[in-house]
């Protein structure tokens, strides 16, 4: 190409970089301008967003014992009956179900009642460290009249149901289990880094009554029945089989009671955390200026654009 073609292109559609690099010189101040306004825009966002804390603790599944092993023959017995001979720590699938349970609508329900939660999971939006205490929002529940204020349609009221409650919780809720060593890490968030603690140790506490309690529940049911099969039968092998059974349920029953942790052994407790977790400000920060400087450059190449398009038509 020689260089009066070279020079019609350039004065037509073609923009050099140099074209580029002079409308952004000469347009600086706008540059400068807007992506100053979207910086402080986010900045100010991003202050005016509480603290969030994370409390976590890593826990291990108890494994079965020596003494709970269970013959084959057994084993089979108590299969037909429909009997768990597993009971105390019968390993990932326990380990499995308290995870599930943990998460159930019923268990978190519980929770939330037994401990009197439902104001501070639903209704706080901060929390002053100074005095630590927790900011509640007054459009959503009255203090001082123990009200709840949400202003919500039909079919939601304004105390928040145990189902709202629950999706609450969930989202505050992180539960994880390494497959192949099966330890389990789990934490709360919360605006307050003392209740994120408080609430993990006892959901920890929880879930491990509440193994026991179905573990207790099924081995005195397994027992009543193992006895009543007992009665019926004057069958020296099978009676000595039944006895075993009654004896190995009898077992996993004194260890229900007297094992504080059931299912989960805790290798790091919840602490409060020094730290946030979020939110994360400079990083929020920086990308109210990449917003800014991208929108800044492509309404001044936007601009510049129309500029000569109007230009040439006229």
């Amino acid at each position: 190409m020689d260089k009066d073609n070279f020079n019609e292109l350039h004065t037509g559609n073609i923009i050099s970089v140099s074209d580029i690099v002079s409308h952004i010189w000469r347009g600086k101040w706008i540059i400068g301008s807007v992506t100053s306004i979207f910086s402080i825009a986010f900045i100010l966002y991003a202050l005016s967003l509480p603290n969030i804390y994370r409390s976590e603790a890593l826990l291990a599944p108890v494994t079965a014992s020596a003494g709970m092993e269970i013959p084959g023959q057994l084993g089979g017995l108590a299969a037909i009956a429909g009997i768990n001979l597993n009971g105390l720590g019968s390993g990932k699938n326990n380990t499995v179900l308290a995870l599930e349970i943990i998460k159930s609508r019923d268990f978190i329900s519980q929770f939330i009642e037994k401990n009197n939660i439902l104001v501070q999971l639903m209704a706080v939006d901060g929390w002053d460290m100074y005095s630590n205490e927790l900011i509640i929002d007054s459009n959503v529940y009255d203090s001082s009249n123990n009200e709840w204020k949400r202003k919500v349609k039909l079919p939601f009221k304004p105390k928040p149901s145990l189902l709202e409650a629950h999706e609450s919780f969930i989202d505050i809720l992180n539960v994880s289990r390494d497959k192949t060593t099966d330890i389990v890490k789990i934490s709360i968030d919360h605006y307050s880094p003392y209740i994120a603690e408080k609430w993990l140790k006892l959901l920890i506490h929880d879930i491990n009554d509440e193994m026991r309690r179905r573990d207790i529940y099924d081995s005195t049911a397994s027992i009543n029945y193992l006895q009543a099969q007992l009665n019926k039968t004057n069958v020296t092998g099978i009676q000595a089989a039944l006895y075993s059974l009654i004896e190995e349920q009898t077992k996993t029953l004194m260890l229900a009671n007297v094992k504080e942790e059931y299912v989960f052994i805790t290798i790091d407790p919840p602490v409060a955390p020094e730290n946030r977790v979020s939110p994360r400000r400079s990083l929020i920060a920086i990308i109210g200026f990449i917003f800014g400087l991208t929108f800044s450059l492509l309404s001044l190449m936007a601009l510049n654009t129309y500029r000569n398009t109007h230009r040439n038509r006229t």
